[in-house]
């Protein structure tokens, strides 16, 4: 699945990432960024996320607009042993697309363009 982060330069957009625990037993797994522009993205909730028995968990993603070109990166999420099974490895792609350009502010100064 791809997750597409897209907005302004210089904010912030955040996602959750929503996982359903079928089994019943209580599951955990461990975040992994990885990619050239990993580095841009973030998880602020922190790198572990723990899902009670057949109920739902959230990972949360924040991305941070820097640079114009498109960020890409991976999101994996693998799973603890619990009662001696593991669960599936879950692979996530995020990509980001800056949207629009908002400036800071506007700076006005007269100068000549041609003086003979």
């Amino acid at each position: 699945t791809t997750i597409e982060f897209a907005g302004p330069l210089h904010t912030t957009v955040s996602k959750q990432v929503r996982l359903k625990n079928p089994r019943n037993s209580t599951l955990t797994y461990n975040a992994v960024l990885l990619g050239r522009d990993a580095s841009g993205f973030s998880l602020p909730k922190g790198h572990s996320v723990t899902i009670p028995p057949t109920k739902y968990g959230f990972v949360n993603v924040e991305f941070t607009f820097r640079f114009l070109h498109p960020a890409e990166a991976v999101l994996i999420l693998v799973s603890s042993k619990v009662d001696g099974f593991d669960s599936a490895t879950l692979t996530f792609s995020l990509k980001s697309e800056v949207r629009h350009i908002e400036p800071f502010g506007i700076i006005r100064c007269k100068s000549p363009c041609y003086e003979l």
